[in-house]
């Protein structure tokens, strides 16, 4: 049982983050426009631009992975009237977060709107993106706090990603300490590449805080297959916080212009420094439980024409 606990979904890119265009190029609309440079953004047979939930499915199907979550971000665009219909048509396969634009006034407003009206489970702030040159929304800001005692009330799941490092680390831990039954996730392994990064894995020692892998191969790109240095960095992180806290994500579909899809996580069952054991509550049982997938599909192995 495969469940991987970040993954992005759009029907095309068009957006500005900071005053720098995004949006798709043509002809080739696989790639971007990316804060001024061109960039692969999807594997170069999706001509089309459209990174949609049936794409990702049939990865998924291809990968066997059973089910995954589908989180936002603001370089792809506020992406919330396509999950919401997303998470009507898959419910036992996809998990997708809403993400209001926290850039702008009222965003606890329209937070509430995509929870109660909408039906999402689960919120994400892109935190990292939130700090400007000369402007901040803080994660604890009166505002913010009040969306998450919503949030805790109603059960659903925060999803966060935060700026390098301890930048926000103490933000994030008086959300934790004042909302204490909220449901935390810190994406991208806290930046592990980045220094400090083991400061943002600390905080799953409080009893509703997780972590997840999304990204991980992208940040030891450098190193490359098969990512010894992350499997080390998993290891360092379950003798901290307990492998139950951790979860895998591949941030596809970024990740697959430079891997293949289950490249980004065989390199874990290949490595001997996690257990049997410890590889199944990475890979799957510890997200199945957090997002309550139930109704997994059984997906045998399909031999390649190339076997």
């Amino acid at each position: 049982m495969i469940i991987d606990a970040h993954t992005h979904l759009w029907l095309s890119q068009d957006t500005v983050v900071n005053g720098q265009p995004i949006r798709q190029l043509t002809p080739n609309r696989s790639r971007s426009l990316f804060f001024g440079e061109e960039r692969q953004m999807l594997p170069p047979f999706m001509t089309d631009g459209v990174n949609s939930a049936e794409r990702l499915i049939s990865n998924m199907d291809y990968a066997r992975v059973g089910a995954a979550v589908v989180t936002q971000e603001f370089i792809d665009g506020l992406q919330n009237d396509y999950l919401a219909e997303v998470q009507r048509r898959y419910p036992d396969r996809l998990f997708c977060f809403a993400m209001p634009d926290f850039r702008l006034e009222g965003y606890y407003e329209a937070g509430r709107r995509l929870l109660e009206e909408a039906g999402f489970r689960g919120i994400k702030v892109p935190a990292a993106r939130l700090i400007g040159q000369d402007w901040r929304v803080q994660l604890n800001d009166p505002e913010m706090i009040r969306l998450f005692r919503l949030m805790e009330q109603r059960e659903d799941i925060l999803h966060v990603e935060l700026a390098d490092g301890a930048t926000q680390v103490e933000e994030l831990r008086e959300v934790i300490q004042t909302c204490p039954r909220l449901r935390v996730v810190i994406g991208h392994f806290g930046m592990v590449t980045r220094p400090d990064w083991m400061q943002q894995i600390r905080l799953a020692r409080y009893p509703n805080v997780y972590v997840e892998s999304g990204g991980i191969t992208w940040l030891f790109n450098d190193e490359f297959y098969p990512f010894p240095s992350a499997v080390r960095a998993i290891r360092e992180a379950a003798d901290s916080v307990g492998i139950q806290k951790l979860m895998w994500g591949s941030d596809y579909p970024r990740t697959i212009t430079a891997i293949t899809y289950r490249m980004s996580y065989d390199f874990l069952l290949r490595s001997q420094l996690l257990t049997p054991e410890e590889q199944a509550q990475f890979l799957g049982e510890n997200a199945r439980q957090l997002y309550g997938f139930k109704k997994l599909p059984d997906l045998p192995y399909i031999k390649n024409m190339s076997e």
